[in-house]
């Protein structure tokens, strides 16, 4: 899923990691792969955030899905393997993806 400015900022206050920017070289090849999403790069990844159930409250979440893990210990190269959820769900807030709260 695409996110809004204003949800990846709140995605990234609950998950470490770097947004791929949309005008990095990479974004195409990796749109052609998974499809349109906001790209994020972590110690273990690449990954994307995909929608969740809400939480109890009824808020908005999406949890983060691995799509890639680091070959080497330097983070220069990438290995797909088949998407696999995480643990880690970023709550959204009344706004939902597209970040209108």
């Amino acid at each position: 899923m695409k996110l809004a400015a204003p949800l990846v900022e709140k995605t990234l206050s609950q998950f470490e990691a770097e947004p791929i920017p949309a005008d990095h070289p990479v974004l195409p090849q990796l749109t052609q792969m998974y499809g349109d999403h906001t790209f994020f790069l972590d110690d273990n990844g690449l990954n994307i955030v995909e929608p969740a159930e809400p939480t109890g409250e009824g808020v908005p979440a999406g949890t983060v899905v691995k799509l890639a893990r680091w070959n080497d210990d330097d983070h220069t190269s990438l290995a797909p393997h088949e998407p696999e959820p995480t643990e880690l769900v970023a709550v959204f807030g009344a706004g939902g993806p597209n970040g209108a709260d």
